[in-house]
This record gives structure tokens, C-alpha cells and sequence, in this order.
């Protein structure tokens, strides 16, 4: 079977996926991003929070992800708006020189909620660079994924 891009209209023009007819479903979407800040920035977490002349590194990033993921659908043109029930983001170290942000996003609905995940964590360590691009432009954002779906036609579990 022939997959095809779903938004795209008969004759090839951009268009919004009709989700009128879809059946309302509790609906989550996880996702992450690996920063790599190495040693020097780890080094300075204190209480698991980074503190820099800007400010908490950590909290401000996960206000941020969560306000891109309410936002998604002003960032990404074929995004539905969606309310969403649910938003964590939060921020672990994986190794002495990364950090790992996950976004859990949930929403009753007729459409995922992946794009928005996605869209969190990605501005969350987009906010984690900014903050921290004065010890150095060495940081790497260096993955994000959709780890986890459910709802909706089909499940996703790329753990």
C-alpha cells in the first residue's frame, strides 16, 4: 500500500487534514531532546538546576516548551489548534557532559498531540542553549524524537 502526505489536496496544494468526521480520544505524545552542554556546564548544577546571569536554566526552559507546545499551531502551518489537558516538561542529566528534556503532552481529541511534544522539547533546549551559550557555542542539540503515541488510529513506542 502506497502511503501518501496527508496535507496535501488532490492536486498537490497544501490543506489542513478534515478532522470533522475523526472520533474524540484521550490522546499523549512524548518526546525528547539530548543536549550535549558538556563537563564544564554540568559541572555547575547545583540542587539539579543550572544558575547563570540569565537565570534559572532548567525552569525557564521548561516554561518555555511548555508555552511552544500551547503555541504549536501558530509555529507549524498545518497544525490544529488543540487544548491541550496535559503538559510536563522536565530536564535530567544522562551523563556527565547532556542533558536529556522530555515533553509530555496530552489532549482530548480528534488529532495527536506528537507535533506539539515534539515542539516543546525542542524549544525547551533551544531555551537551554541560549542560556547557556556563554560558557562556550560547543552545546549540541544533538537528537529529538517522538519516543511514545497513543490514541488515535495507531500507537507508536519508539522506546
Amino acid at each position: 500500500m502506497k502511503k501518501e502526505f496527508t496535507h496535501l489536496d488532490k492536486t498537490g496544494n497544501a490543506s489542513m487534514v478534515d478532522v470533522s468526521n475523526k472520533e474524540v480520544t484521550a490522546r499523549t505524545a512524548i518526546a525528547i531532546s539530548n543536549v550535549f552542554l558538556g563537563e564544564q556546564v554540568i559541572s555547575q548544577l547545583t540542587n539539579g538546576e543550572l544558575i547563570t546571569k540569565k537565570g534559572a536554566v532548567f525552569q525557564t526552559a521548561i516554561i518555555a516548551g511548555i508555552m511552544a507546545a500551547k503555541k504549536t499551531s501558530d509555529l507549524i502551518p498545518m497544525c490544529h489548534p488543540l487544548g491541550l489537558t496535559d503538559c510536563k516538561v522536565t530536564i535530567q542529566p544522562i551523563n556527565k557532559e547532556s542533558v536529556e528534556i522530555r515533553c509530555m503532552c496530552k489532549v482530548l481529541g480528534k488529532t495527536g498531540v506528537e507535533m506539539e511534544a515534539l515542539t516543546g522539547a525542542s524549544i525547551a533546549a533551544l531555551t537551554v542553549y541560549d542560556m547557556c551559550k556563554s560558557f562556550g557555542h560547543h552545546i549540541v542539540i544533538n537528537e529529538t524524537k517522538l519516543l511514545k503515541k497513543t490514541g488515535g488510529k495507531s500507537d507508536v513506542d519508539n522506546k
